[in-house]
């Protein structure tokens, strides 16, 4: 040991000093040894065998692990969870699947070869990325877009949230899932208003709204004439990692009229990296008042099971973010439109934005679990987390007394 003087007296420490004999303690000096380095044994027994030994098991597993994970995934959590507490599938049970609902998904595409799409009615695909539109299939390296396509329309060893919906996809992002064209994904959101007719355009993507706005992007132009012509867009609010200078959702969900979507944890509290909103409409300048404060709603987005690429074995993985959350308010919404199209459209049939205001309006309401027409406001949760049954009555409600 050094002197107590010795400013290296807390970090200089000589571990093969003897210490005291064992008489100080009652004990043998061969006895005492064992007290004093007790995990010498185990440290003997870990390095370097027990260091060899979990190399090459972790190398075991990377190479045979396309034969062994069937036999996990049966024993994986799934996220059942996830429809079970949004109310999608109490409303589900009712004999909804989104049947006669049209909904486009404009992202990396879709593996339509995938058994959970064995009975999906997929009625338009387009690539508006590389220009190849001989068959539907998905660019991503991830599959982002067919793991969002799963979270809808899967209908197979699980359910999606609205697997009878008549689905057309498009892809506008590149092979990393990135929207770094705009061009690209205002020709796809076109393409779903005019040539597929969407009732829904579901926009799991989503760019930093400082850069869209003032003068408008071409994507922003799109999704302002897909809102003007009676179409319900859905738009992830934005997954943002702690400490990015983002002030707002993601851009197109700033737009005013736009389902701006974040994501919660199976407990119901934000998810950590769910964009903030912020209190300022980016277009008007002016502050966002109900029901279009951003986000508007939360859902579930942390974890959550659906299908990738068939190239792997199995083609399943887990997927968390706000992209996933979107899916599950689309697939709500649509399951909604099948149930009262009806009342929501009104005498004209057309669906016109003072009537999407009401669908706003009610899932606001029914968002925040409350009885208050006007519900406070988080800058994550939006009016609160979503509960689609809730949702669907409070359409009802208000669609009824007019």
């Amino acid at each position: 040991m050094p002197e107590p003087d010795d400013p290296n007296l807390l970090t200089t420490v000589d571990r093969n000093a003897p210490g005291y004999s064992g008489s100080h303690y009652g004990l043998s000096d061969q006895e005492a040894d064992k007290l004093r380095f007790s995990a010498s044994p185990i440290y003997k027994l870990l390095w370097p065998w027990g260091a060899i030994i979990f190399s090459i098991s972790t190398i075991f597993i990377l190479l045979t692990w396309s034969l062994i994970s069937p036999y996990l995934t049966k024993v994986l959590p799934d996220s059942e969870w996830a429809y079970e507490g949004s109310g999608i599938r109490e409303l589900q049970l009712t004999g909804l699947s989104g049947e006669g609902v049209r909904v486009c998904i404009v992202d990396t595409g879709i593996d339509h070869e995938h058994p959970e799409f064995e009975n999906l009615n997929l009625t338009g695909f387009r690539d508006f990325q590389l220009e190849i539109d001989d068959s539907p299939r998905d660019i991503g390296i991830e599959s982002h877009g067919t793991l969002m396509s799963g979270l809808l329309a899967a209908n197979g060893t699980f359910t999606g949230s609205a697997p009878g919906v008549s689905l057309s996809v498009a892809i506008a992002l590149d092979s990393s899932g990135e929207s770094t064209d705009g061009s690209k994904v205002s020709r796809a959101i076109n393409w779903c208003v005019i040539s597929q007719k969407a009732d829904i355009i579901s926009l799991s993507l989503g760019s930093n709204p400082a850069k869209e706005m003032l003068p408008l992007s071409e994507t922003v132009e799109a999704v302002l004439q897909a809102l003007e012509s009676g179409i319900f867009v859905v738009a992830a609010a934005g997954n943002s990692a702690i400490g990015d200078n983002h002030s707002d959702v993601s851009t197109p969900a700033s737009i005013e009229g736009v389902i701006a979507v974040g994501a919660h944890n199976r407990d119901g509290s934000a998810w950590k990296n769910s964009a903030i909103g912020d209190e300022i409409d980016p277009i008007s300048g002016e502050g966002r008042e109900f029901p279009n404060q951003k986000p508007e709603v939360s859902a579930p987005g942390v974890l959550l099971w659906s299908c990738i690429s068939t190239e792997n074995q199995p083609p399943y993985a887990y997927s968390t973010g706000t992209s996933d959350s979107t899916m599950l308010v689309t697939g709500a919404l649509a399951l909604i439109l099948q149930q009262h199209r009806e009342i929501i459209s009104g005498a004209d049939s057309e669906i016109d934005k003072e009537e999407m205001k009401k669908v706003k309006i009610a899932l606001a309401i029914s968002s925040s679990n409350t009885a208050d027409s006007n519900p406070s406001h988080d800058s994550k949760l939006g009016y609160g987390n979503l509960n689609a049954k809730a949702w669907s009555d409070e359409i009802e409600n208000i669609f009824s007394s007019k």
